[in-house]
């Protein structure tokens, strides 16, 4: 069997199952959190689905759009009694939340997160929980541009890739739930340590959007007609720079580490193709041109300007402002 049809056979056996959560509480509906509870509801994986949201018209809402079974404002009365807990705020914001609901977490919760960095997740999170309780870090590797629960959609999760890090303390019973929910959401549930998670996203999600909100700065010097005549590749490239600057401040100061390496490594390399152009060797500029392709190509990304190149987000961990 192939991994897609084990993935979608784990997805069909989730939903003829039943409950394989009693209650869900998603702590910050925004994108990601509001498609979480849209798909757990949609496909029957919890028998409530409980959001902890900011806003009293937000409870409304949500509950409105089918995201949640009920919405609480106070953070103890949307995670009490939860056998899952998501933790879908801002990363920094992370270990504050939990160091305030884990009085009402009993033996045999769970904690997961969607957030885009696990080092410091992993480092912190763990020893502010009660004895019994795990954390097991989640990242799903997809989002968009719009945020906040009004965009939420209960497919974004299939076919995307979906990093879990390994339970702390160690559960391997609490991991396989884990993974075992995110491939139930139809996404490709991978396994990494909380270290090769940072590094791996630096270069495939955290150092574009550096890159490409870099570069969309750069067009206050551009000349001022410039812009009429953008096309498709323009778009391509700056299409991640309209995301949302404080989400994503959040997430390249939290894995400053890991974006070291990739951000000296393009740096070097713009650097030598600038060279090459200034002075005007073509043969130099189509080695790194051909380079580049080929590195392209090697991992399966390869396609031209203006073609149809999916986004590779980090997981829109930031609450909705509500």
């Amino acid at each position: 069997m192939s991994e897609r049809s084990a993935q979608r056979a784990a997805s069909e056996r989730g939903e003829r199952g039943g409950a394989h959560f009693q209650r869900v509480a998603i702590v910050g509906a925004g994108l990601l959190g509001g498609s979480l509870g849209l798909a757990l509801r949609e496909r029957e994986l919890a028998r409530e689905v409980v959001a902890v949201v900011r806003r009293a018209g937000a409870q409304r809402e949500v509950v409105a759009l089918g995201i949640a079974d009920r919405a609480e404002r106070e953070l103890a009365a949307g995670v009490r009694g939860a056998d899952l807990v998501v933790l879908a705020s801002p990363v920094h914001a992370m270990a504050g939340l939990v160091a305030e609901l884990a009085p009402q977490l009993s033996p045999g919760a769970i904690v997961t997160d969607v957030g885009s960095v696990k080092g410091v997740l992993a480092e912190s999170i763990p020893a502010l929980l009660p004895a019994g309780v795990t954390y097991v870090g989640s990242h799903p590797m997809a989002g968009g541009h719009q945020t906040g629960y009004a965009h939420a959609r209960a497919d974004l999760f299939e076919d995307a890739a979906c990093i879990v890090t390994p339970a702390r303390p160690a559960n391997p019973a609490a991991e396989e739930r884990v993974l075992w929910l995110w491939r139930a959401l139809g996404a490709r549930a991978l396994r990494r340590s909380a270290a090769r998670h940072d590094e791996e996203v630096a270069w495939v999600s955290h150092a574009p959007h550096a890159i490409a909100f870099a570069f969309a700065a750069s067009l206050a010097d551009a000349p001022a007609g410039a812009r009429e005549l953008a096309g498709p590749g323009f778009r391509d490239f700056t299409r991640i720079a309209a995301s949302d600057p404080a989400m994503w401040a959040d997430i390249l100061v939290s894995n400053k580490q890991a974006l070291a390496g990739p951000l000296l490594s393009a740096a070097e390399r713009a650097a030598a193709l600038a060279r090459a152009i200034e002075s005007g060797d073509r043969d130099a500029v189509a080695t790194l041109l051909t380079a580049a392709r080929d590195q392209l190509a090697a991992g399966g990304t390869n396609a031209p300007s203006g073609g149809a190149i999916p986004e590779i987000s980090a997981a829109k961990s930031a609450a909705p402002k509500e």
